[in-house]
């Protein structure tokens, strides 16, 4: 049976790199069926629609969700990010953001592999906080970050599941607990508590401004990292800035229950000022599709996929999906 696809193409380059990306899986093989979802900054300008409850309620009956990119010049920031993104990944309890990375850091001449868990549900993103006398010199501001014993420790497995899985069974938690003692300790006493029942997972600790350093000056040290949810979305980024660029990476919004479809996506923007000029890089929106492929069930394609995005290709939009789409039918 054909495995049930929503696509959300979104803003500026999404649907141009969501196209190719759905491409490639057909190339691959896998029978897959889709139907397009028009949501995103252009789809609120046009009749103040985000996410509605509605489309949330239709959204949960797909296998998956394959999401290009969002973000519209003439919407304030924040909008659509916490109506879209966030409300999905809240709504449908998408409690792990999965990001690997392999490459070879600039200066460096031996390639790295590893992943990043980030916590997606929790933490300074659910929005605690507020302002008094706004807009004026006596403004006041408060950001809080929302951690559960709950919601930390199934973030936390996951991150040991998928290290024992891995050849070198190594995990590292990446905190700030020497000045967030409160989040930090909660963070590192379930990290140790749950350690004990991996030993054959070995593990480490960093803070997250020397992880920073590490990812630059030395990635191999790192095969899992799991860290919350801010800290993660910064050391994501960087960790696609030291595996050949941010347009390349490629991310993954997990339930791993499978009580909800996870969404996934590439980690770049909607790069509004190349939007419709067949000119975008569509190799993160196809391995994005790849780690879909792997969630559900395929993992020869998969497979493929990623070794047909190894040897980088040059070209448009439609260019670059093209030779992918040929080199995994071959």
């Amino acid at each position: 049976m054909a495995h049930n696809i929503a696509v959300i193409g979104g803003d500026g380059i999404g649907p141009d790199v969501t196209a190719e990306a759905i491409k490639v899986v057909l190339a691959a093989g896998v029978d897959v069926a889709t139907t397009d979802f028009d949501l995103g900054g252009s789809r609120y300008l046009r009749d103040g629609e985000i996410l509605s409850d509605d489309t949330l309620d239709q959204l949960r009956e797909f296998d998956s969700i394959l999401l290009g990119a969002v973000g519209h010049p003439d919407v304030a920031p924040g909008v659509i990010e916490r109506g879209l993104l966030l409300k999905m990944r809240f709504d449908l309890d998408l409690y792990i953001n999965q990001r690997p990375f392999v490459g070879t850091a600039p200066g460096g001449d031996t390639p790295h592999d590893f992943v990043v868990v980030r916590e997606n549900t929790e933490g300074p993103y659910v929005g605690e906080g507020g302002s008094l006398r706004t807009g004026t010199p006596q403004e006041v501001a408060t950001q809080g970050s929302f951690n559960t014993r709950f919601g930390v420790e199934r973030c936390i497995r996951y991150a040991f599941d998928l290290a024992q899985r891995r050849d070198r069974k190594h995990l590292t938690l990446v905190h700030k607990t020497n000045v967030l003692q409160f989040a930090g300790g909660l963070w590192e006493r379930t990290f140790n508590e749950v350690a004990a029942e991996y030993p054959d997972v070995s593990t480490a600790y960093n803070h997250v401004d020397a992880a920073c350093i590490y990812f630059v000056q030395d990635p191999h040290r790192y095969d899992v990292v799991v860290t919350d949810n801010l800290f993660g979305d910064i050391l994501t980024d960087l960790g696609g800035a030291v595996s050949g660029g941010i347009g390349l990476a490629s991310s993954a919004n997990l339930d791993p229950t499978r009580t909800s479809p996870s969404m996934f996506e590439p980690v770049h923007g909607s790069a509004p000022d190349i939007a419709g000029q067949n000119l975008a890089n569509p190799t993160a929106a196809i391995l994005s599709a790849a780690l879909m492929l792997d969630f559900l069930g395929e993992a020869d394609a998969a497979e493929r996929i990623r070794a047909a995005c190894v040897e980088p290709v040059t070209g448009s939009t439609t260019d670059v999906g093209d030779a992918i789409a040929a080199r995994v039918r071959n």
